[in-house]
């Protein structure tokens, strides 16, 4: 008998196999060559142009011309709408039909008026599936509409990603017509692709690398292209080999489909809302044919598009919500930034969107979900607690430039010592495709290992928006419990924080903010927008307590773009606006050469010897790549102080109340700053009004003060509180440390990337230094923070009126802060005469979400409201007004 040589060569034989399925090589003859059937053209195919994205009812009474597939339209951001006449030949009865549709852009295919699928080369979305398997009774002549977003999933850089858009890119249709979709053929493709994966990532050292060989060359013997009755066989191998079992201790991976879709990144909000409905209709679809599959999916705010502009749409993902595969997760209104917001912005956050999420899915959430966001305040912990949330999800801190974040699941402790189950998946990406390699690292890069057996792998096209596949989908399954790899679970973020949990004993804890070491240049870019945020943060505080003690008029709180700015409430103890080189009344100040080169409280000079203050200082701002996200550490090597003068110093008030003096200098040909100095009797600080006219290109202005002080640590504000961090840099973590956020505190950069005019034009700005002696509680630097940051707000009164003084509100502690008041957002506080004194119902407590907690007393006595604070808490109350 005959008996087939025994090869032992891997390198050929792995070549094979990746021939065999190759979309390159051999396709004439392969396996891959064979996965469409007959094709046929579509009956006719026009177009309409539209500058405007309009709605579908809109779009379909609009004029439509004959289109050629690989005629070009656009320019970006235009949307192109085609209207698709199709019949599919009877000869193809019992067989699986497709639109195969490949084009530049984003597209929607809308079905009897409705949304029913995304398309997008990028997200590996090519084809609409017209039927399963062709019925005679089924319709045979279809019409459809295509709905194309002149723009990619990443927008429309001109050379690279990040680039600034290209506003007069052309787009088309390479491909229009119906195919016969073999699946038999995909499932051996699949079967094959991830043998091979096996073959490469477990490697030349692992037993079951060979055992993956050997059953992939075996399948290729078997396997005849062209003769469908040979697949079965091939299968049956592939079969056997995935369903070789794990042993008991193996790591768990819990899959779970997710789309993370930048509301605002490189295109337009409005592009947001389709991408949305694009990538969650393709999931529902998918939902349809999967039963088992899962998919998370956070951010109020893309909902609530979703639900005006895709009512249909919105219910269908509500059904699918209550059988437990469509899950809602992250309780804020947005993924919104972890350091640059106010606290009171962030309360907002998490109390609106857990507001809607409880409203329109019935549940609030139970997981704080953040992939994609540049660093977390230490305040987050107790934000989470007191929102219902007790679990967080993110990866970002995998990004890190420097150092190596020590853990993927762990218990992060805020700054008041509230703590949180938080879990940064292995694998290190919320974008993963189901390959045999995202598995591979899932635990490979587990830093918990013997302490945490279980972790999350998050699957689909993000960013952009696109989200899972069905070849995803069909990867996981036929590895569920595989020899050589960790088992996979379809899973659901409760199921796994509850195995977390259930073995949490032997989990470490971080203390702290989570320090992104990278993107630390996006918080002094774009500070026209952190300014207009700022004041709106500002304009809606004040707004609200004039409203809520009946001064004004009722307001609306707006969610999205400026994060928003609750209840009466404060917290203990927060806010310096910069790091601590503050100061008292009596000080003085000597000018010269248009720096500070002397600045003295009580005969104690603040400014380094041989030093000046207010220097301003010009740097090279060129990273790596990320262009408008990253300051890199050298650039702290091209410093060139600014000192041209324009206008010299000058006397613009000679003193009394106040004393100040202006001036002007060159920052180069094209920029210069203006500048007055200013010392106002009985303030212990000295202002800076500052205006700079700002057209350079890859700078970083910053403005210095070298002062007398030493100290291993300085003091920054952060939500609702304020931390220290090292002024040395005796190790890496400390070092990586060259560039960090505060919450008040402003510098220039000018990238180029996505933004070519990024903070070009005027810039006006306000900061201020305090000296000071003892302790910067002792010495009210929070206080008079606040102050310069919230000046007073005047409120006109009619003609006439009599005015009486009177105080709604007065703390007895320095150390307690009375944030924020407001009315609460489901029953508003009764209003009251300001005039009259203000009279308290019996008083309670509640959480950030205002619900009631009967566990924290809040007794009135004679002498006002007594409340215990321990450090860094906040207290939120609920008063009723009569």
């Amino acid at each position: 008998m005959y008996h087939q040589p025994v090869l032992k060569n891997r390198r050929t034989l792995l070549e094979r196999a990746e021939k065999f399925i190759s979309e390159i090589y051999f396709t004439d003859c392969n396996l891959r060559g064979r996965l469409y059937g007959d094709a046929c053209p579509l009956e006719s195919i026009s177009s309409s142009l539209s500058q405007q994205r309009i709605p579908f009812l809109e779009a379909v009474k609009q004029n439509f011309e004959p289109y050629q597939v690989g005629d070009t339209f656009g320019p970006t951001w235009w949307t192109c709408w085609f209207k698709v006449s199709l019949r599919i030949p009877d000869s193809w009865r019992g067989k699986q039909v497709h639109l195969s549709w490949e084009s530049d852009g984003e597209a929607m295919v809308w079905r009897d008026e409705q949304p029913v699928q995304g398309l997008t080369k990028e997200g590996e979305k090519t084809s609409y599936i017209l039927t399963e398997c062709l019925k005679d009774d089924e319709p045979h002549s279809i019409s459809l509409y295509v709905e194309l977003a002149c723009n990619s999933l990443f927008g429309a850089g001109q050379g690279s990603m990040i680039a600034a858009p290209d506003p007069d890119r052309k787009y088309s249709v390479q491909k229009a017509e119906l195919v016969v979709f073999k699946s038999d053929v995909r499932e051996l493709l699949t079967d094959l692709e991830m043998l091979v994966d096996m073959v490469k990532l477990l490697g030349e050292g692992e037993q079951r690398g060979y055992q993956a060989l050997f059953t992939a060359n075996e399948m290729v013997n078997l396997c005849e292209p062209t003769n469908p009755s040979s697949f079965p066989a091939a299968r049956s191998l592939a079969q056997k080999f995935f369903s070789q079992r794990n042993g008991e201790s193996q790591h768990t991976v819990h899959a779970m489909g997710h789309c993370h879709i930048d509301s605002a990144w490189l295109w337009p909000y409005e592009e947001t809302i389709r991408k949305c409905a694009r990538s969650w209709v393709t999931v529902i679809r998918l939902m349809e044919k999967n039963p088992h599959m899962v998919f998370t999916c956070s951010q109020a705010q893309q909902f609530d598009w979703v639900k005006s502009w895709y009512p249909g749409l919105f219910s269908q993902i509500q059904h699918f919500v209550k059988k437990g595969q469509f899950i809602p997760v992250g309780g804020t209104w947005v993924e919104m930034d972890g350091n640059l917001p106010s606290g009171e912005s962030m309360v907002r956050q998490f109390l609106e969107g857990q507001r809607f999420f409880k409203k329109e899915f019935g549940n609030y959430c139970k997981e704080f979900w953040l992939p994609d966001t540049f660093g977390y305040s230490a305040q987050l912990p107790q934000l989470m607690q007191s929102s219902g949330i007790t679990r967080f999800l993110t990866q970002k801190l995998s990004w890190n430039l420097v150092n190596t974040f020590p853990h993927n699941t762990f218990f992060w402790e805020g700054l008041d010592g509230s703590q949180v189950l938080t879990h940064f998946p292995p694998g290190n990406s919320y974008e993963m495709k189901g390959k045999v390699e995202d598995l591979v690292n899932t635990v490979k890069n587990n830093k918990d290992k013997g302490r945490a057996n279980h972790s999350a792998a998050l699957f689909g096209f993000g960013d952009g928006g696109g989200g899972p596949t069905q070849l995803m989908l069909d990867r996981l399954d036929r590895v569920q419990d595989t020899d050589g790899l960790p088992r996979v679970q379809m899973s659901s973020p409760n199921r796994l924080f509850s195995e977390l949990e259930a073995d949490s004993s032997l989990l470490c804890t971080w203390t702290g903010e989570l320090f992104l070491e990278l993107h630390n240049g996006t918080y002094t870019t774009q500070a026209q927008i952190k300014l207009g945020n700022r004041q709106c943060e500002t304009l809606l505080h004040d707004v609200e307590v004039a409203s809520s003690l009946n001064l004004g008029t009722p307001y609306q709180i707006f969610m999205f773009s400026p994060s928003t700015c609750f209840n009466g409430y404060g917290y203990n103890i927060g806010g310096v606006t910069e790091i601590q080189c503050w100061s008292h009344t009596h000080s003085h100040t000597h000018s010269e050469n248009e720096t500070v080169l002397s600045l003295s409280l009580c005969s104690r000079e603040a400014i380094s010897h041989g030093c000046s203050g207010n220097q301003f200082v010009l740097f090279d701002d060129v990273p790596l790549y990320w262009d408008a996200w990253d300051v890199m550490d050298y650039h702290l090597q091209t410093r060139k102080p600014v000192v041209e003068v324009v206008s010299p110093v000058q006397i613009a008030s000679p003193g009394g109340l106040r004393g100040s003096v202006t001036f002007t200098l060159r920052i180069s040909d094209k920029s210069t700053i203006t500048q007055e100095i200013i010392l106002d009797a009985m303030c212990p600080y000295i202002k800076f009004n500052t205006q700079v006219e700002w057209f350079e290109s890859h700078k970083f202005l910053k403005v210095e003060f070298p002062v007398r002080v030493r100290s291993p640590n300085a003091t920054y504000e952060i939500q609702f509180g304020h931390l220290q961090r090292p002024t040395h840099r005796n190790t890496s973590w400390d070092w990586a440390r060259f560039e960090v956020p505060i919450t008040s505190f402003i510098q220039l950069r000018a990238p180029k990337s996505p933004d070519a005019n990024a903070d070009m034009g005027s810039h006006q700005f306000t900061y201020a230094v305090m000296p000071h002696t003892g302790t910067f509680q002792e010495a009210s630097v929070i206080q008079w923070a606040y102050n310069l940051n919230n000046p007073l707000r005047l409120i006109d009164h009619a003609p006439g009126s009599h005015i009486v003084a009177w105080s709604a509100f007065s703390v007895s502690a320095a150390a307690v802060i009375l944030e924020t008041v407001k009315q609460v957002v489901s029953t508003p506080c009764c209003c009251f005469q300001p005039l009259n004194p203000l009279l308290i119902r019996p008083l309670l407590s509640c959480d950030l979400l205002e619900r009631v907690d009967p566990s924290r007393p809040a007794p009135i006595t004679a002498s006002g409201i007594s409340i215990s604070f321990s450090p860094f808490q906040i207290v939120s109350l609920l008063l009723y007004l009569k």
